[in-house]
């Protein structure tokens, strides 16, 4: 239903002379997942082939999914920075699950990154990127912060800067913190920004 209403949006949109950029982020804002909204369920395999479901990687106090790439300069830029919060909030109860949704890079490449980088979280293959639709996700990284009961809490970037000598706000340290001090999160929605989610054509 969702979809049929985001598809007569679009259309409405482009009919009564907005532009196409205008009307597909109508919508993008129609079919994302809302704040607050229970993440889809879903079961994808790792780089071996072995099946996880999102059920069997949550974390006791919540989860982090975020969308990656082996390849994505963005996502290498923030490498270090995504595996320091892997591993603060593991022992917080938070658990981080990586997916790569994009068709172009291979289960042998993803492989390699994981022994390359010694990844300290868990990267599912999204093949056909349906788990990114469902997410609507858009570029990789783009963090989905879930809380215990699977609600989603958080939405958007890890920080403001890809140099992190530059960054002024950590966004996504400061969601888990007040997520799991059970405090409002003043900022639930921010700009993810980085590489497209390389769907397929």
């Amino acid at each position: 239903m969702r979809k049929i209403l985001a598809v007569l949006l679009l259309a409405v949109g482009l009919l009564s002379g907005l532009s196409w950029q205008n009307a597909q982020a109508a919508k993008d804002e129609l079919t994302a997942l809302a704040i607050g909204a229970t993440a889809p369920e879903f079961t994808l395999p790792d780089a071996d082939g072995k099946s996880h479901s999102l059920a069997s990687l949550k974390g006791k106090k919540g989860t982090l999914i975020f969308f990656t790439s082996a390849r994505c300069p963005m996502v290498v830029a923030y490498h270090e920075r995504i595996q320091k919060i892997a591993a603060d909030y593991k022992a917080k109860g938070i658990n981080v699950i990586g997916i790569n949704s994009n068709t172009t890079e291979t289960a042998a490449e993803i492989k390699q990154n994981i022994a390359d980088k010694k990844l300290a979280y868990q990267v599912l293959r999204d093949e056909g990127s349906k788990i990114a639709d469902q997410f609507n996700a858009q570029v990789t990284p783009e963090m989905y912060l879930l809380d215990a009961e699977g609600k989603l809490a958080y939405h958007g970037g890890v920080d403001d800067n890809r140099s992190a000598e530059l960054v002024k706000a950590n966004y996504l340290s400061a969601a888990l913190d007040a997520m799991l001090a059970g405090k409002p999160i003043e900022r639930a929605e921010t700009r993810a920004f980085g590489c497209t989610v390389k769907r397929a054509s």
